[in-house]
Parts: structure tokens; C-alpha cells; sequence
């Protein structure tokens, strides 16, 4: 799910994205208070090398979208594993001042990813809105954005419907997130689920979403969004709620892509959905257990990839994963789009997920990414031209992440970050078109104000006359 709201008042001056690289890297540190006994994570220097290159993040740009954005100011993430939203909003212009995980596996790529923030390992139940601001040097309505991804499990249709329930304390965590939005009253606020949370329950947990935000003076909008729709290579259904202090019924953000026989006649703005190999078709050739990092082998063959590479010259995370002897035979016998029901007799698989040792096409949308993407028996997670599952620079690419997002961890733990992160590109895409409404609902009341000063005294002036 996802909440935005916003009374922020825009730059009237844009900055290109290596300009932005630039004032985020000098100004996004900030002193820690050391009486709040919560552990903060700290990086290294934002400069590290492989083979004979070197990447220095500090100058990365950080973009997969070419677009000109200004700076909108400071931003914390609860619950952010390994950063997904967050780069999102690095995308978007904003300075990431904290990330909070409780689970240390996932936000040891947040903490490697952005050295110039608070990576906190602790529960929000553990610490209270007033202890954090005071860690991290922000008070009420000073916060631009807070994001936030409360743990889904309790809402996520892979959880049997059984082990589902209301008071899950999983599902409490979306309160305790609601708290913190009281206490900083953001001018944004993004919380991010499953879709099946706006209506799980009976719809019992929209309604209270819905009924805390209007209380706290936010104009709310919601929709459930599919990643694929904004450019993202996935079909991927999120929960979005939108809401903002100044008083703005956002439109929800129009998509960006659609079905190639969706498009209307000439004068369509929507490009084709991006497929698999528009995503990972310049990526080396793997054999299975094997990894290649280093420079770039191929030219870029799409947009999409352009975009992915804008600011690395580094291929990271081209990992392949070790098959299993089986899990091989199983590969090797089929053809890109075929899947378990097509194996012969002796290697098929019994039960499971319908669609276990699933061979991605390069023409396709890719199903929707899981913490289980490492499984070949979990999804279709088979590439589509090696006998082999995704790498995890692959999963990342049709996840939306730029190549400057470096993964760091186990095969097991990185793929894990990525089955449970927002696509950036997704959150990019969303927060860019709610700012240039809020940017336009600012012009047109500027407008409106400067029009009334300019009447006003022409019309004094005209009953004095007739006076």
C-alpha cells in the first residue's frame, strides 16, 4: 500500500540528476544522538572497486528515468528492507535520511546503498515517534515524505486463507506505522502492501487507514496499481493510497505502458509493456552456478537497458544460482514458455506452485517476483535462452532497480531483498506524477491569489466611483 501526502512547495528551478547526486552526497549526514538506544548501522566510504573498475556513488546519478527533477527535501523509511521505495525516491529527488528494518539480512543492501543515512535494525514497536525523531534529527512537519512497507504475510494471498486473521500482529504493524505519520504529520506519506490488503477483512483496515488520515487532515485516494502499467518488466499489483495536507484529490497517476493491443490509434502516450528481454537481453550468457562481474560485454539493445545502466560502467550481482541434478533435468527438458505440466512423467513434479519450473519467454511480461525466486520449483524464474534460473542482477532488472544498486549478502538473503521490495521505477514513476499535480494544484492557487490582488482594487476603485 501506498500513501502519499503533500503540502511541499517545489523548487521553481529543476537541477539536473548529477547536480542532485551531488547535493545529496554533501548534505544528506547528520550528527546521531547517542542517548536513544537504538543500533545504528554506518557505512564504509561510498567508494568501493571491482576488477579495474570503480564506481563511486556519490556520482552515480542514480536514475533509471531520464527525467529533470528538483529537490524535495528529507525522507525516512520504515520498514525498508533492502531499499526498494527508497531508491524510488532518490529517483524522485528526495534526500533518504533513514531506513529502519528489523531484519538485518535485508538492510545490509539499504545500508550499502545509501552510506549517507541512518540504517537502524530495530522494530518500530520497540521505539517510540518522539525517540526516533530525536535519533535522527527531525521534528514534526519537517519530514518532506515518510515511506513505509509494513510486512505483508498477513494479508498476502501466498499465506493460506486459514492462517489469515485480523489481528494478525504482522497486520498491526500497518497501526503502528500510522502512529508515526500522526506524530511527524509528513507533507508525503507512502505506505506500500499487497493489493489484497485494501480489501482483506472485509475492507475493515482501508476504512481505518481512511479514517486516521482524514483525521489528521489528509485527502486520501487509493487505487491498486499494476507495476507492468509504469514500466516496470512485471506484472506486479500494489495497493496504493493517496493522500496530501493540501487539500488535493490526487488523479490516480496515469499509466506509462499497456498491452500492445491496447494502444488507441496514433495519438497514444503509452508505450508497449516492457517484456523480459527488453529488461535482461544484454546481460552475459550464464552457465548455471556461474557469475561474471566486471565491464559490460554487450551493448545496451533497448531503452529500458539504457536506462538501467545510466550512471554504472560495473556489471554487479550476475549471479547464477547452483541447480540441483534434478532441478537441471527439469530445466533442460523444456522450452522457453513450458513448465512443470509439460515435463515427462518421470521428472514432473508433484504439487507445488502451478508455475513450478516455469521457462520465461523473452516476448513476456514476468509473473509477479517472490522471496522464493531462488527456487526453480516455486515460479517461472527459468531464463529464457540459458538452462538456468534468473541471476540476481536479472531478478533486479525486471524488478526495476538500476545496476548502481549493488546487493550484498547470500544468493539466499539477496534474493530474499528483492522478492520483498517495491520496484523503484514503480515508486519513481508514482511520486514524480503526484508532485507535478501538487506542483500544479501550487501554480494555479498562485495564480488565483495574484488574479484577486490585481481585481480587488479595480473593483474598490469602481464602487467608489459609484458611490
Amino acid at each position: 500500500m501506498f500513501f502519499i501526502c503533500s503540502n511541499y512547495t517545489m523548487t521553481e528551478h529543476p537541477i539536473s540528476l548529477r547536480a542532485l547526486a551531488h547535493f545529496n552526497a554533501l548534505f544528506s549526514d547528520r550528527a546521531l544522538d547517542k542517548s536513544v538506544s537504538l543500533e545504528v548501522l554506518r557505512t564504509k566510504p561510498s567508494v568501493h572497486s571491482k576488477g579495474n573498475a570503480t564506481v563511486d556513488t556519490a556520482n552515480q546519478m542514480n536514475t533509471i528515468s531520464n527525467m529533470t527533477i528538483s529537490p524535495a527535501g528529507p525522507a525516512v523509511d520504515l520498514f525498508c528492507g533492502c531499499g526498494g521505495i527508497s531508491e524510488g525516491l532518490r529517483l524522485a529527488g528526495y534526500e533518504v535520511r533513514a531506513g529502519v528494518d528489523i531484519d538485518r539480512k535485508y538492510i545490509q543492501s539499504f545500508r550499502h546503498n545509501f552510506p549517507a543515512a541512518h540504517a537502524i535494525t530495530d522494530s518500530v514497536l520497540d521505539c517510540s515517534p518522539e525517540a526516533f525523531g530525536r535519533l535522527i534529527g527531525i521534528e514534526p512537519e519537517q519530514l518532506a515524505i515518510m515511506v513505509g512497507g509494513p510486512p505483508c504475510q498477513g494479508f498476502s494471498k501466498n499465506v493460506p486463507r486459514k492462517y489469515r486473521y485480523l489481528e494478525d500482529p504482522k497486520n498491526q504493524l500497518v497501526r503502528t506505522y500510522l502512529n508515526y505519520v500522526e506524530f511527524f504529520r509528513p507533507e508525503i506519506v507512502i505506505m506500500e502492501n499487497v493489493a489484497e490488503m485494501k480489501n482483506g477483512f472485509e475492507g475493515q483496515y482501508t476504512e481505518e487507514v481512511l479514517e486516521r488520515l482524514d483525521r489528521s487532515g489528509y485527502t486520501v485516494t487509493h487505487a491498486v496499481l499494476n507495476a507492468a502499467d509504469y514500466g516496470v518488466p512485471q506484472r506486479r499489483r500494489r495497493a496504493f493510497f493517496m493522500a496530501n495536507r493540501a487539500g488535493v484529490s490526487f488523479d490516480v497517476p496515469r499509466p506509462t505502458h499497456s498491452k500492445p493491443n491496447n494502444h488507441k490509434g496514433l495519438f497514444s502516450f503509452e508505450e508497449s509493456h516492457v517484456s523480459v528481454w527488453d529488461a535482461i537481453g544484454d546481460l552475459p550468457s550464464l552457465e548455471h552456478g556461474q557469475t561474471f562481474e566486471g565491464q559490460y560485454s554487450y551493448p545496451a539493445t533497448s531503452h529500458y537497458q539504457q536506462r538501467a545502466r545510466a550512471g554504472s560502467n560495473l556489471l554487479l550481482n550476475h549471479v547464477a544460482r547452483t541447480l540441483q541434478p534434478t532441478q537441471l533435468a527439469r530445466y533442460s527438458a523444456l522450452q522457453p514458455g513450458q513448465g512443470n505440466k509439460d515435463l515427462p512423467p518421470e521428472l514432473r513434479s508433484r504439487g507445488g506452485y502451478s508455475g513450478a519450473y516455469g521457462r520465461l519467454t523473452k516476448e513476456m511480461v514476468a509473473p509477479t517476483i517472490t522471496r522464493w525466486v531462488f527456487h526453480p520449483g516455486s515460479g517461472r524464474w527459468g531464463h529464457p535462452v540459458d538452462i538456468r534460473a534468473l541471476s540476481i542482477r536479472e531478478v533486479a532488472r525486471i524488478q526495476g532497480f538500476p545496476d548502481t544498486f549493488e546487493f550484498v549478502g547470500s544468493y539466499l538473503e539477496q534474493a530474499g531483498q528483492l522478492g520483498n521490495a517495491v520496484p523503484p521505477l514503480l515508486a519513481a514513476t508514482v511520486v514524480a506524477d503526484l508532485r507535478k499535480q501538487l506542483q500544479n494544484h501550487a501554480v494555479l492557487r498562485t495564480s488565483r491569489r495574484r488574479s484577486n490582488e490585481i481585481l480587488e482594487p479595480a473593483s474598490g476603485r469602481a464602487n467608489s466611483n459609484l458611490c
